[in-house]
């Protein structure tokens, strides 16, 4: 190649070269202008209980760092000088979604107050009442006598996605209007049964004590959001926190408001997830849907037909991916609606239409042990027949045999422990120790089947693999 050859392929190739090269990176997006508009309708919440130790909310400064108290002294007692605390005060944050007063916030920042008080960004101080507050979800709804407060919009947290931004202004450590943000991290988590019903927004938004009951927006400075809880392992954010659908708040508050208690939806029914080794023991083809391992009587799940050992892969429409997606939909139903289930049983899939029934407390039933006399079952677990006084403790009327030992590595990867109640191999019933190690020995070797186990007072399905033959 000649020099003037060289000098043009080089020039043509920077040329190529610039626009790419010149493209402006995507910036970061600024939050200032959402912060100005939104900050005015957050408020700092302070709940006065006088003495006790009932207070379930936690104490506000509990964890004051050691310059503060070097300096300022402990504001739990009075700047240096120590004195007896004569009231417990919890903090949190909250939002007005009403010009007229009504504020959001978490029902454990306000559970059992004898007095709540309100401060705004133009530091008003007013006094707060509760509307109605529901532990299930952790919504408070209060109202203070004003007019005219700033608001936030409500958005759809139902359109959020993973990588999306999102911002969260609260209180933390008393620390007021502080600013943080993120992405979500992941939407319709579940991980507490006591609120198995409010499929959950888990995003990295920096938060700790102070910021529960705040709002968390999306860019268009929209409420998707409320902030909640974390999980740690020190007490402080470590990166995984946890808010509330608005979609889920706003249901509460229209409840709240109309009849000062939250109705919620049930089927009546005991499930647990469908994981790789149940799917195996029920042919499943995939992975997915509600296992029922326990119908309540005289519910809708039961006048629909529903069974134990039925796998509800749909509910109105909607395909169960997983087992933690399910309460959240039913609950959200109002109780007497008409809807549809889609269930598979027997290596068929059926559709049965019920009528939604309303959710109430669930009953608790102890477990015991007995006599002596085991039937060692091919499965790797010795049971024995359960006495008639056993069967009255449990409620048992036929069904049952008590695991007295377990011997077999399989039995015991599965989580099979002696002192369980099976109750049932596969969709048959089991009435007494023969019988357990006849249906038992119907299993293939390397095959695998479902246990139905009671423990304590759960009741719940083990897939167990049969012994690989030779």
């Amino acid at each position: 190649m000649t020099a003037r050859l060289r000098t043009a392929f080089l020039a043509l190739a920077f040329v190529i070269a610039l626009p790419a090269a010149a493209q402006p990176q995507a910036a970061l997006p600024d939050f200032t202008g959402l912060v100005e508009k939104s900050a005015g309708a957050v408020v700092n919440i302070t709940a006065r209980k006088a003495g006790g130790d009932g207070d379930a909310a936690q104490l506000e400064g509990e964890e004051v760092p050691e310059i503060f108290r070097r300096f300022f002294g402990d504001p739990r007692f009075g700047g240096g000088q120590p004195q007896l605390p004569r009231e417990r005060v919890s903090g949190g944050s909250g939002f007005i979604i009403s010009g007229d007063g009504y504020i959001l916030t978490n029902h454990h920042v306000v559970e059992d107050a004898d007095e709540i008080v309100v401060r705004l960004k133009d530091r008003r101080e007013l006094r707060a009442k509760i509307v109605g507050s529901d532990p299930q979800s952790d919504i408070a709804l209060l109202k203070v006598d004003s007019s005219s407060l700033p608001t936030v919009p409500l958005g759809d947290s139902n359109a959020l996605k993973p990588g999306q931004w999102v911002v969260a202004i609260g209180s933390p450590f008393t620390f007021e209007y502080s600013v943080t943000a993120g992405i979500v991290s992941a939407v319709g988590r579940s991980f507490s049964n006591e609120q198995r019903y409010v499929p959950f927004i888990q995003t990295d938004v920096a938060i700790n004590r102070g910021n529960s009951g705040g709002p968390l927006f999306n860019l268009d400075g929209e409420v998707v959001g409320i902030n909640s809880q974390i999980f740690s392992n020190t007490g402080g954010f470590m990166g995984v926190s946890f808010a509330i659908p608005i979609e889920v708040a706003s249901s509460v508050v229209r409840q709240l408001k109309e009849k000062g208690k939250v109705s919620r939806g049930s089927l009546g029914v005991v499930i647990q997830r469908v994981g790789a080794a149940e799917a195996e023991a029920i042919g499943l083809s995939r992975i997915a849907g509600a296992l029922v391992s326990d119908v309540a009587a005289a519910s809708a799940a039961q006048k629909a037909g529903v069974k134990v050992g039925d796998v509800i892969l749909s509910y109105n429409g909607i395909e169960i991916d997983d087992s933690a997606q399910l309460p959240p939909l039913v609950g959200s139903t109002a109780p007497g609606t008409r809807a549809t289930i889609a269930i598979w049983r027997d290596g068929k899939t059926l559709s049965l239409p019920l009528t939604v029934g309303e959710l109430r407390e669930d009953t608790a039933i102890a477990a015991t042990t007995g006599e002596e006399t085991a039937s060692n079952a091919g499965l790797g677990l010795a049971v024995r027949d359960l006495s008639q006084d056993e069967r009255t403790e449990l409620e048992l009327d036929a069904e049952g045999v008590l695991i007295e030992k377990v011997t077999g590595a399989e039995a015991r990867r599965a989580g099979l422990q002696p002192g369980d109640i099976v109750l049932r191999v596969g969709r048959t019933a089991v009435k007494a120790a023969a019988e357990f190690e006849a249906l038992a020995k119907q299993v293939k070797a390397g095959g695998s089947t479902m246990l139905l186990v009671r423990r304590g007072d759960a009741t719940l399905f083990v897939a167990l693999r049969a012994p690989a033959a030779g």
